[in-house]
């Protein structure tokens, strides 16, 4: 009985990775050029920055494993410098997924210290990431990176869409990397479970901002490459969400009148925020349950 439980196991495990694969058997890498030497690539998951130099070429993200074959040879096709450096900026899947392949590619891996905790420890379906999807190289608060003849500036943001959330600033380019601290255009997941909360988001939005002007170019999590007037804008909707759903629970209303009340969240609605990987009903709930300080 043991050993058929076992072979059932296997087959199952088989069988998840043979549908996982055919999933992005379709998709297309798209590359974005920022600047002389930054770029954004784009697939499936978490959107890749990329700089290419002297140096080698330095990662940020690599999205699901299966897409690594693909996304090597979009770099490729930018630089024949050897990997040298890979950023992860929190731990789910469609941004470190390709941890391994990147690191047996050649890329030091670097995340901040609750990175490498959430990656080291049992996963949601069972398994243990390899050592070689690890971070080799971890922090607690900031880093300074200089490659392809610019400093990077590497900042952990607390518990905003995880709770090992970094921003990473290219100082001579003009580039931010916000990881998911940003969603272009749509309503944000904020993973309460690891970590995540609505205020310390905001937070996040709002030291990004700090370091920015007009003219950077700001690659969000998920979405297009956006501005300075975009990532204000999606601040306002943060704010305007909390404030509204804080409002609701002054007044005493309970999760679920806030998950049916579209009139918290109608004007972005109108602009399609809730079409995304998050919608209307989910975001109000997740931002009840912040304020709420509830998890689940």
């Amino acid at each position: 009985m043991k050993f058929f439980k076992i072979l059932l196991s296997i087959l199952i495990i088989t069988s998840n990775s043979v549908i996982a694969q055919g999933r992005f058997d379709t998709v297309k890498i798209k590359t974005t050029k920022l600047s002389d030497h930054t770029y954004m690539l784009e697939g499936a998951g978490g959107n890749i920055g990329v700089s290419v130099g002297e140096d080698g070429v330095f990662i940020i993200d690599d999205q699901f494993a299966p897409l690594s074959k693909k996304i090597l040879d979009a770099i490729k096709s930018l630089s024949d410098k050897p990997l040298n450096f890979l950023v992860n900026t929190h731990y789910h899947g469609d941004h470190s997924g390709g941890n391994e392949n990147m690191s047996k590619a050649g890329a030091t891996i670097i995340a901040h210290d609750n990175v490498k905790k959430r990656l080291e420890v049992e996963q949601r379906d069972g398994s243990f990431k390899p050592k070689e999807a690890l971070p080799v190289i971890t922090f607690n608060d900031k880093l300074n990176i200089t490659t392809n003849g610019e400093s990077i500036a590497v900042f952990h943001v607390a518990n905003a869409h995880t709770d090992g959330d970094v921003l990473l600033y290219f100082t001579e380019s003009n580039v931010l990397h916000t990881g998911d601290t940003y969603f272009n255009g749509r309503y944000p997941y904020i993973d309460l479970n690891s970590g995540g909360s609505v205020n310390g988001y905001i937070k996040a939005v709002k030291r990004g901002l700090m370091v920015i002007d007009e003219d950077t170019k700001i690659i969000p999590g998920h979405g297009k490459v956006s501005n300075l007037e975009e990532y204000k804008g999606f601040l306002n909707m943060l704010e305007t969400l909390r404030d509204k759903t804080q409002k609701a629970i002054d007044n005493g209303k309970t999760e679920e009148e806030v998950k049916v009340d579209s009139s918290i969240t109608k004007t972005y609605d109108e602009l399609d925020y809730g079409t995304g990987f998050i919608n209307s009903e989910r975001i109000r709930v997740t931002f009840y349950k912040s304020l709420k300080g509830n998890k689940s």
